[in-house]
């Protein structure tokens, strides 16, 4: 779904424009809208738009001064200027610049909608990375890929053991053909495959693509090196081009491009994807903790199955952990986030490595005990958190190793309580849908007066806005947008029938500015104007 802006400072033009797209193409379209270019800048800092349909002459900040605030921020924007003025110097200034459109305002609404569903057509195509990814496997060395990579894999795993002085690390990254500054601090980004994408039939060529489709769309302002790591996720160490660039606009900057990675992940390979990335650079020296936070953030947060966007704006990474203990915890509280998020054949690929160093015979006592109870912990506290308690009656004895007459049979115990607990996550997901569609849609019933953009719902839910719209309608049949107009003309009909309140009053308790705009709406819905309605009420 790609997002479109339109501004002008007419309301009854940008009004009818927003009702006119957000009516053609609920589907393809999150439709937003603003009446001067300084609450178009505001849009632009919250959320990545894609197309901006602009009126060239405003006050204040003009159109074309608008664009080029917008390309200095999103080169990616597409710009169709709209304007009741044939002005040459306003149309040369529009052509010579990149991604931008021209019409007029007297060519009509079918003009209008053409040219933005051609706009719309030139993002998809561009979205289709298959020639690309082609060209750059004709064009690597791959002994030199794998050399980058099982470098890469290390700094990730132990970044200590691997820098070297800066002269020799500087070297050591131009040898492997990594263009980046080791005097210069890294952004980490973690880019996670959903259980249900289909990645999982070719995984290793879905992995190269989304590395060379993020890369190409980050490439323009940052420098970047991509990696699988060991779990099968996708690593990539940026650094921004421009050294002068502000901390806030890198991270917007990745956040937006993040999500063009979704859309052309899901348009070329059908592929979701979540991302978690560092909201502020680190030293080379601090990779292996921000990676290990970046793992944990996205394996406890991230949800079930949800392409979104997490950032970590937090720079207290965990210090003073002796090595070995922050290898179990992280293998446990990695383990966790599998089985929170339904990964189930990784959650039991760790548990089985774990349960097989409990049976290896020179394994130490303390070792033993801390591994084992690691292990019980974990499944006890989800036992006791998921209410299985009658289901497992026996999960106490989890806690009490002495009561196993051996290791073998304590081992055995566990993986009984982790398959119940398998068993319990695999019939419990349509389950959590369903709070999740019915907080939503309770939200939106109780705040009809409130902003109810897509934007919005999905910053208060916690979603990518993109997965939120086709989330819902797989859910419930019907668009995001077409149950929001339903609930805010059942409500109108509830206050014309049991209120003496104005046709003004009433567009504004259910979420309109302008009350012709709702009266558009409500005779499109009903067929009667709302006063007609009213009429109509008195007669039965």
């Amino acid at each position: 779904m790609y997002r479109l802006l339109i501004v002008d400072d007419e309301e009854i033009i940008t009004d009818s424009l927003y009702e006119t797209f957000a009516r053609h193409m609920p589907d393809r379209l999150d439709v937003c809208k603003a009446y001067s270019a300084t609450e178009a800048l505001s849009w632009m800092q919250r959320s990545r738009i894609d197309i901006v349909l602009t009126d060239i002459r405003m006050p204040g900040m003009s159109g074309l001064e608008l664009t080029e605030r917008i390309q200095s921020s999103w080169p990616n924007c597409r710009t169709i200027f709209l304007t009741g003025h044939s002005d040459f110097d306003y149309a040369y200034r529009a052509f010579q610049m990149r991604n931008v459109r021209y019409l007029l305002k007297t060519e009509g609404y079918d003009k209008v909608m053409a040219v933005v569903e051609d706009v719309m057509e030139e993002i998809r195509q561009s979205h289709s990375m298959l020639e690309l990814l082609e060209q750059s496997r004709e064009f690597n060395s791959q002994l030199a890929v794998i050399q980058q990579e099982s470098y890469l894999r290390k700094l990730l795993q132990d970044c200590t053991a691997t820098i070297s002085g800066p002269v020799e690390m500087q070297d050591e990254l131009s040898n492997r053909e990594i263009d980046l500054r080791f005097d210069t601090p890294v952004y980490l980004v973690l880019g996670r495959f959903n259980n249900s994408s289909g990645a999982g039939s070719e995984p290793t060529q879905a992995q190269e693509s989304v590395r060379i489709i993020g890369s190409s769309l980050m490439h323009e302002r940052m420098g970047c090196v991509s990696v699988t790591d060991h779990y099968g996720d996708v690593v990539w160490l940026l650094q921004p081009k421009q050294e002068e660039m502000e901390n806030d606009k890198i991270v917007r900057f990745l956040e937006g491009t993040l999500e063009l990675v979704q859309e052309a992940c899901m348009v070329s390979l059908d592929v979701s994807i979540a991302f978690t990335l560092s909201g502020l650079s680190c030293h080379w020296s601090g990779i292996t903790k921000q990676y290990e936070r970046l793992r944990l953030l996205q394996w406890m947060k991230v949800g079930d199955g949800v392409s979104m966007v997490l950032t970590d704006h937090k720079d207290d990474l965990s210090a003073g952990v002796p090595k070995e203990s922050m290898r179990i915890s992280s293998r446990i509280e990695i383990m966790s986030g599998y089985l929170e998020t339904g990964r189930i054949q990784p959650f039991y690929d760790i548990f089985e490595e774990l349960a097989g160093e409990l049976m290896q015979q020179d394994i130490t006592m303390e070792r033993a005990m801390e591994t084992y109870y690691n292990l019980a912990l974990l499944l006890h506290s989800t036992i006791n958190r998921w209410s299985l308690q009658e289901k497992i009656p026996e999960h106490r004895s989890l806690l009490h190793l002495g009561e196993y007459t051996c290791m073998k049979d304590a081992v055995q115990y566990l993986y009984r309580a982790a398959d119940e607990l398998v068993r319990f996550k695999r019939s419990n997901e349509q389950e959590r849908a369903n709070v999740v569609i019915h907080s939503l849609c309770n939200y939106v019933k109780d705040n009809l007066e409130k902003d109810l953009s897509l934007v919005r719902l999905a910053e208060l839910h916690h979603f990518n806005p993109s997965y939120l719209s086709r989330f819902f309608k797989q859910e419930m049949g019907i668009n995001l947008s077409e149950f929001i107009d339903d609930c805010r003309i059942r409500r109108a009909k509830e206050l014309l029938q049991n209120t003496d309140l104005m046709v003004r009053e009433i567009a504004l308790q259910v979420g309109y500015e302008a009350a012709h705009s709702f009266t558009r709406l409500f005779k499109k819905i009903t067929g009667m104007t709302p006063q007609e309605y009213r009429e109509s009420l008195l007669v039965r």
